[in-house]
């Protein structure tokens, strides 16, 4: 049981498979912290402006909003909205999965595979150790000769 168990663990597949599962979305949480609160800071002053982003202005287009006022009576008045390409959490997303991805290699599937080349290492040793096993017909006529030798 331990061996069928053994050899479910150390196929390559399943393995990567669940581990980049597992490990990706619990390292998710950490990723996603460090990418808001270190790399797009970092991004977002490169973008420079009163709200400083990296991104990309398309145009600036006048919207109606509704809004009620104090009284509870609809006021509709005009804003000026920017539209634009954020391309600071394109960044900030592809540096998260850059991380999620590196911890997973190194810390799960590298380790995995080096485990998995040494069993085939083993195995293959241990195959080379054993004599092949002899021929029928040359043990018959092995057989014949030690007969002939004793007479």
């Amino acid at each position: 049981m331990f061996e069928e168990f053994k050899k479910f663990i150390l196929k390559g597949n399943v393995v990567d498979l669940s581990t980049g599962v597992i490990i990706g979305a619990a390292f998710t949480g950490i990723v996603t912290a460090f990418t808001k609160g270190i790399v797009e800071p970092i991004l977002a002053l490169a973008g420079g402006g009163p709200q400083p982003r990296l991104s990309i202005p398309i145009m600036n287009k006048l919207v109606e909003v509704t809004e009620k006022n104090a009284a509870g009576e609809p006021v509709t008045r005009t804003v000026n909205k920017l539209i634009e390409l954020d391309i600071g959490s394109i960044i900030g997303a592809g540096v998260s999965f850059l991380i999620t991805a590196s911890v997973v290699f190194f810390i799960i599937v590298k380790p995995m595979n080096k485990l998995a080349e040494l069993a085939s290492r083993k195995k293959a040793s241990e195959e080379s150790e054993a004599p092949p096993p002899v021929p029928a017909d040359i043990q018959l006529l092995t057989e014949i000769r030690d007969l002939l030798k004793d007479k």
